[in-house]
């Protein structure tokens, strides 16, 4: 396994070059276009010219649920719980946020010490003109393990959250979510509630230029990977493969896996989520050669385990299909705590749409995993001609170095 320094994937991010709010029009982004060592500067609009007949967009269609919910002691004092993982009765995220039932969800909670054990959190919320009353009970300190109860059987806690939750906008923002955010941090085609954080580099996307798309002969498929607040935490410790790796939630159907089986054009992903979940889903297959009916589990070091020899792209993806079809499903859910740092060898993508990250961060190690060195040349251009950084900035569109 190849040593990482993390200081090598370090820059200075001027604070004034984050962009705190997306602009007006989603694809009037700036695209910087990196392949074989050549930059050049476009628009997000320009984004079909890049794309060559019979390249494949995979998106990641979670949707971001506002996921921190704000509780009043009687004392005044405020409490935020952030929830993170669903626990009870399911862990399963699209089932438990269809639950008409009492639900338990792995939290982070601000002002946690004013917050006594056996003390029950009361709020009143509104839902299509119903009083509905929300109680939060911590029923596991340690783990930060929340309840909540409702008293109406007929309301979903999706509603419950999307009726009285905030967007959680990333800590690196410095700002309240404000109600344009409800609409802008979110992609145009998000569809699938879980999320605590969005798939940024689709933020960009417009029905404009998904019109372009298909006029170019330019393919498009959907995976579903809830991101989690993990994507935000800085690596802390000297040895990078020390970092811990939270795990995040995919969901892939069936007639997505054999469009990329079929795919012999470039595979393109729309974000770095889609690329964990696109290189998760081969490394499942490879587990499924190794132990047939092997869960859907992928550990953060699974791909630097020694092997003599890898199968191909179309090896794993039919084991991935033949355990579906021998288990009769037509979805498929797993885990993934994929960890890609420089010396990985991707498997399934020739090129990422993604937006500027922090210094020092997962996402640049796996920038410089795609693009080696060049990925500072990529940063200074950038930094140089002026793109907005992080969330709301702007986007690129790199292709790997082979």
């Amino acid at each position: 396994m190849q040593k990482v320094n993390l200081q090598e994937y370090e820059y200075t991010l001027p604070e004034q070059r984050i962009a705190k709010y997306p602009l007006e029009k989603r694809d009037s982004s700036k695209l910087l276009h990196y392949q074989s060592g050549k930059i050049s500067h476009h628009h997000f609009f320009d984004l079909p010219d890049f794309l060559e007949k019979g390249t494949l967009l995979v998106y990641n269609d979670t949707k971001v649920i506002p996921a921190r919910l704000i509780f009043q002691r009687e004392t005044g004092a405020r409490i935020e719980i952030f929830l993170l993982n669903p626990v009870q009765p399911t862990t399963v995220i699209p089932e438990i946020m269809l639950s008409t039932q009492p639900v338990t969800w792995q939290t982070m909670i601000g002002n946690a010490k004013k917050w006594k054990s056996d003390e029950i959190l009361k709020g009143v919320i509104e839902i299509q003109g119903q009083k509905v009353v929300l109680e939060a009970r911590l029923v596991d300190k340690e783990n930060k393990w929340v309840e909540f109860n409702w008293n109406s059987e007929s309301v979903p806690f999706v509603d419950i959250v999307e009726s009285s939750g905030e967007v959680p906008l990333p800590p690196y923002l410095n700002r309240k979510a404000e109600e344009s955010d409800k609409d802008r941090y979110q992609t145009v085609y998000s569809e699938k509630e879980g999320a605590v954080a969005a798939p940024t580099a689709g933020l960009h996307f417009t029905e404009e230029v998904f019109e372009k798309l298909p006029k170019k002969g330019i393919e498009e498929a959907q995976v579903t990977l809830h991101v989690s607040a993990g994507t935000f935490q800085p690596i802390k410790v000297d040895d990078v493969t020390a970092h811990p790796m939270h795990s995040e939630q995919i969901h892939l159907q069936k007639s997505t896996i054999e469009k990329l089986l079929n795919q012999e054009g470039p595979i393109v992903a729309v974000g770095t989520t889609s690329v964990r979940t696109l290189e998760s889903l081969y490394w499942h297959g490879v587990q499924l050669l190794e132990n047939k009916g092997t869960a859907f589990k992928v550990a953060k070091l699974i791909p630097y385990d020694s092997r003599e020899s890898l199968p191909s792209k179309n090896e794993s993806l039919q084991a991935v299909l033949n355990q579906m079809e021998a288990e009769e499903k037509v979805e498929i859910m797993g885990e993934t705590e994929i960890f890609i740092f420089p010396g990985y060898q991707f498997q399934m993508i020739d090129g990422l749409i993604t937006n500027f990250h922090q210094p020092g961060t997962t996402l640049m190690l796996l920038i410089g995993s795609l693009i080696g060195d060049d990925w500072k040349k990529v940063y200074q251009e950038a930094l140089d001609n002026d793109y907005r950084f992080l969330s709301y900035g702007d986007s690129s569109l790199l292709w790997i170095n082979k």
